[in-house]
């Protein structure tokens, strides 16, 4: 279940009651523009600033009979108002005050998603530093394969990661756009130093051009961005559940005094957090898909993104934000198993040195084909057998043309495979 107090700042941006404010805020920033150009009189201005007002359950119950939201919202502001209120939405069109609205909506959550994404980030460079030299298994197609640390895994998804804050800073930059150019982008009843002067007070930049909407390649990229964020989360998580198997056990989610895993086992400790945040991900990325479905509309603006978009905008900003928010609360709560990384490390007696002796024997004058037949042969006698890979290679006479027993020896060196590791701390900025 998703915790409500966690969510509370987002739920807000996408609540009905802020919707509705920020028709108003658009609505009476269009009015200070055509004051200012000098198409309405300031003090009528002045006046729907200090008496605009509305009710959600009255536009709704307006709404009721006119079966049109905006017109339902006009109705219920205009009865707040005098004369005046023949000025509010004067020379626009619905989309000018959704799509604007939206934009800002999207621009408050990707504030708080960004400063989700950074705190994470930050939290994932300070685990890579302090777990850099701490060694375990590195493991491809789920098999074993050459050593890494643990620092180095978590290293790695703070570079992701910080692509994440990158390619979101750019999405939430492409949808920070309003658009005030009536019912098919032509300014014909309105002008557009009237729209530059309404985003400006928005905090917005005008749309260089649109139609009757906004096009909604800006949203799919937001959306698609989110759709990446998701799938990074995922990878994440997928990792973690595996290093929990009950067969490697390095990691492991903190379970709490008192929780339960499981309603027939009692001995069960399962990755719930994690495994919520893997299936979560899948709708924020199928949402993507709803996202690229928008794009095409017909000639300047058909209805059929509008219902799309009240699901998608608001679920994928508020799972992205929860999502987030969990993935932060396992990193700092993980249980991680430095004794069972090492334990993880010696499982197939040293086969994990495989390239290691192969290449020692190519630098003696072998072929690489040749060497990798000699290597080969004795590590499928390792994985059958019961004895270290090493003491297979010191029987090897052919394999002793070529190296000494001395020399084999040196080769099981974990220190080898990390060398480097701190170089590459180096390239990511983690000290």
């Amino acid at each position: 279940m998703i915790d409500r107090y966690t969510l509370s700042e987002m739920e807000e941006i996408w609540s009905e009651e802020n919707k509705f404010n920020k028709w108003l805020d658009i609505e009476l920033a269009v009015c200070e523009a055509l004051a200012e150009v000098g198409q309405i009189p300031d003090e009528d201005v002045a006046e729907m600033k200090d008496k605009a007002d509305f009710t959600v359950d009255r536009i709704k119950e307006i709404e009721q009979e006119t079966k049109h939201d905006v017109l339902a919202f006009l109705t219920a502001v205009a009865e707040s108002l005098g004369e005046e209120s023949k000025y509010i939405h004067l020379g626009l069109t619905s989309s000018d005050i959704k799509d604007t609205a939206r934009s800002l909506q999207l621009k408050e959550s990707a504030e708080i998603i960004l400063q989700d994404l950074e705190e994470a980030t930050e939290l994932l460079g300070k685990k890579a530093v302090e777990y850099k030299d701490q060694v375990m298994i590195g493991r491809t197609h789920g098999i074993h394969a050459e050593p890494i640390t643990f620092g180095l895994k978590l290293a790695n998804w703070y570079s992701e990661m910080e692509r994440n804050i990158e390619r979101f800073r750019a999405a939430k930059e492409r949808i920070s756009y309003g658009k005030i150019s009536g019912a098919v982008g032509t300014f014909a009843n309105i002008t557009p130093e009237v729209e530059e002067i309404t985003c400006n007070i928005l905090d917005l930049k005008p749309a260089p051009i649109s139609s009757q909407i906004l096009q909604r390649d800006r949203h799919a990229e937001y959306i698609s961005t989110l759709g990446v964020i998701a799938g990074s989360l995922d990878r994440f998580a997928t990792e973690i559940r595996n290093l929990q198997r009950t067969d490697i056990l390095e990691v492991e989610e903190s379970f709490k005094q008192g929780q339960k895993g499981s309603s027939a086992m009692p001995h069960k400790k399962n990755p719930i957090t994690c495994e919520r945040i893997s299936g979560l991900a899948r709708v924020v990325r199928s949402n993507s898909t709803a996202a690229f479905e928008n794009q095409p509309l017909w000639h300047e603006r058909d209805l059929t993104h509008s219902s799309v978009e009240r699901i998608i905008f608001p679920d994928s900003s508020i799972l992205i934000d929860y999502m987030l928010t969990k993935f932060k609360t396992v990193l700092k709560q993980l249980d991680i198993y430095e004794d069972n990384m090492m334990e993880n490390l010696e499982k197939t007696n040293g086969l994990i040195f495989s390239q290691k002796v192969m290449l020692e024997l190519v630098d003696q004058g072998l072929l690489r084909d040749d060497a990798y037949e000699l290597v080969q042969r004795n590590a499928l006698k390792a994985w059958e057998g019961k004895k270290h890979f090493k003491d297979y290679l010191v029987e090897d006479e052919e394999i002793l043309d070529y190296l000494t027993e001395d020399e084999i020896e040196r080769i099981f060196d974990y220190d080898y495979h990390l060398k480097n590791i701190d170089k590459i701390f180096v390239r990511l900025g983690l000290e």
